[in-house]
């Protein structure tokens, strides 16, 4: 499942997630904070990320460190998915 959830959380943050830099250029491990990720943009994202894969996030989630890189934002969502 990683390398599609990988593949999709891309989609969604080059939709939705106004980063300054290529999503596809990113490494899963890179802040997107420091690529142009604002918080306003991080809603955005876990609302999409919410209807991708139907998940919905819970308030223990809703911290910086959940949509802080590719590959957190993966095992927040896998962990979601069960």
């Amino acid at each position: 499942m990683s390398t599609d959830t990988t593949a999709a959380i891309r989609t969604v943050l080059a939709r939705h997630g106004r980063l300054s830099t290529d999503v596809t250029a990113l490494a899963d491990e890179a802040d997107l904070y420091r690529n142009g990720l604002t918080s306003h943009a991080s809603v955005n994202v876990m609302l999409a990320l919410e209807n991708e894969f139907d998940v919905e996030f819970p308030d223990r989630m809703l911290k910086r460190g959940v949509f802080g890189s590719i590959a957190s934002i993966r095992d927040a969502v896998e962990e979601l998915a069960g």
